[in-house]
């Protein structure tokens, strides 16, 4: 156990933390070279194995999803979102914040079929599922592409599985949609900050929801209990799971395509900024895990979390991951970010970025809609406010003494100029426009 006294005076950061104060921490024990993957179990074989599978599923995705997705005709069944360039934001941040570098946007809250950054990872766990009962009952035909997952026997196969995930929201649709579609019974549990309109999309793709009065702790925990008592049930773990963490970190793969073709210089003098919204971890990790590995140490990774609930931020700067919560600080959780809101973070993600992560920002909830708002205004793009606060990391980051330090550690500070800050929108085009509008008028 701990004392959280005792803790404070250690980490002098969890001062303005508990305060609820916006801060940024940085990762004293960040690496590059070679001395940054001694503790990493992944590597770049494990990225390109998950790029292949999505690749050989992409008639599936065809099959299941064209018809209301007619983009996928044209990306061949691959599931990919723009990166995009905010030249009007940009503008403004220049004009009123001395803002530094090009800002871009990677649209993960536009992919086709389920709207988020977690569609790389919970569609892929799904579909690894799909393929093990498929070869375990020597279902697969060699002599056919994979669209053959959508016939009758397959489905027959799948409808004695179920197939279970907790979610705050938009995990839950990426596993909850991919495995209603395949005929899997698909259940999800949701925590009380899951928004409703997430949950009847869930219910009208022929998911089952199950709701909790608690957080995303209580939904996970008794998502585990419950699974665990059905031996044809497969679990998708938030928390701990390999599989979904290799399909997030494809997207690195694919943004290094966009950004060679938009002609974006990615060297020591033109270093990248990515600023990724945080919750458990997961999907957070997988992307800047990807990133450091396909990019290399002239990517710098920033998670961003809520001043209400900055979960990972205590886990790092502490060490214990996992073992501490945003409450054993007293803090309340509450979020207008539903999509950040989980107290505890992930220990395999914690453990897995010691080495990579730059830092960790914090920010504060009422900007998320004032940034959405000039994203509307400026940019005509309507995304999740969670999403937004990768916007505000960008342009508030620099504005830390020390983050002044870590940029005179890594011979930055003479090259603002030349930074590429890429934000990441994890949610928001299957948003209804009801809920959008209000959104924009808070």
């Amino acid at each position: 156990m701990y004392n959280i006294e005792e803790l404070i005076k250690e980490n002098p950061i969890l001062d303005k933390v508990k305060n609820l104060e916006p801060t940024v921490w940085i990762n004293p024990d960040r690496k590059t070279g070679d001395e940054a993957w001694d503790n990493v179990e992944f590597t770049i074989d494990d990225i390109k194995e998950a790029d292949q599978r999505f690749r050989k599923f992409a008639p599936l995705m065809i099959k299941l999803f064209g018809e209301e997705f007619p983009e996928l005709y044209e990306s061949k069944g691959i599931l990919e979102s723009p990166l995009v360039r905010l030249e009007n934001l940009e503008k403004k941040y220049r004009q009123e914040k001395d803002f530094k570098g090009k800002l871009y946007l990677k649209m993960d809250s536009h992919l086709p079929v389920v709207g988020s950054i977690k569609a790389r990872g919970g569609l892929y766990e799904v579909l690894v599922f799909a393929e093990i009962l498929a070869k375990e009952n020597n279902l697969l035909d060699e002599n056919r592409d994979y669209s053959q997952f959508a016939d009758e026997d397959f489905r027959n196969l799948f409808s004695k599985y179920t197939i279970q995930v907790a979610s705050t929201g938009n995990l839950g649709i990426s596993v909850g949609v991919m495995a209603s579609a395949l005929g899997f019974n698909a259940i999800v549990h949701m925590s009380n900050d899951a928004k409703d309109w997430k949950k009847k999309h869930l219910r009208d793709r022929g998911a089952t929801v199950i709701e909790y009065d608690g957080d995303f702790s209580t939904a996970i925990t008794k998502a585990r209990e419950l699974s665990l008592q059905d031996e044809f049930s497969y679990f998708v773990d938030d928390e701990d799971s390999t599989t979904l963490f290799k399909g997030y970190s494809v997207a690195a793969l694919r943004t290094k395509e966009q950004i060679e073709k938009m002609g974006i210089k990615v060297d020591k003098d033109h270093p990248i900024f990515l600023y990724a919204p945080c919750g458990v971890g997961g999907s957070s990790g997988g992307v800047s895990f990807g990133f450091r590995r396909v990019l290399g140490d002239n990517v710098h990774a920033f998670f961003v979390e809520t001043t209400h609930i900055p979960s990972f931020l205590i886990g790092a700067s502490t060490k214990l991951h996992s073992n501490i919560s945003v409450y054993d600080l007293g803090i309340d959780g509450k979020t207008e970010a539903d999509g950040l809101s989980v107290a505890r973070p992930s220990k395999f993600s914690g453990h897995t970025m010691e080495s990579l992560l730059s830092g960790v920002i914090t920010i504060e909830d009422y900007t998320l809609f004032e940034t959405l708002r000039e994203l509307n205004d400026l940019e005509d793009i309507r995304i999740e406010p969670s999403s937004t606060s990768s916007i505000v990391a960008s342009e508030s980051l620099f504005n830390y003494e020390q983050v002044k330090e870590y940029l005179e550690k890594y011979d930055l500070l003479d090259k603002l100029d030349n930074v590429t800050h890429i934000c990441w929108a994890t949610g928001g085009n299957l948003v209804p426009k009801e809920i959008m509008d209000n959104y924009l008028k808070k």
